[in-house]
């Protein structure tokens, strides 16, 4: 335990994940997908190539620019295929 801070919490839960891995027109995408309580019901959405993570709802997955952003992608038309990707799949 940490002597100069406070925890905002310590919890442990039972998750599940699915892995999706799919060769898209643009990307090619291996995500992790874990499903928890801890967000408000969002997912946790991990690139496993990138490692980058995202928390993301039904109507984070069709904001295209966040979806960009948070995934570094650079092909407008690769986060589209995405955003379809995760509605299908979250």
């Amino acid at each position: 335990m940490l002597d100069s801070g406070m925890v905002l919490y310590d919890e442990t839960e039972a998750t599940t994940t699915r892995y999706v891995g799919i060769v898209g027109q643009y990307e090619r995408y291996d995500l992790a997908i874990t499903t928890t309580g801890h967000f408000y019901g969002k997912s946790l959405v991990t690139s496993i190539p990138s490692g980058r993570t995202a928390i993301l709802g039904a109507d984070d997955v069709m904001n295209i620019p966040y979806l960009m952003q948070v995934f570094a992608l650079t092909d407008e038309r690769a986060a589209q295929e995405l955003s379809e990707l995760l509605q299908e799949n979250i």
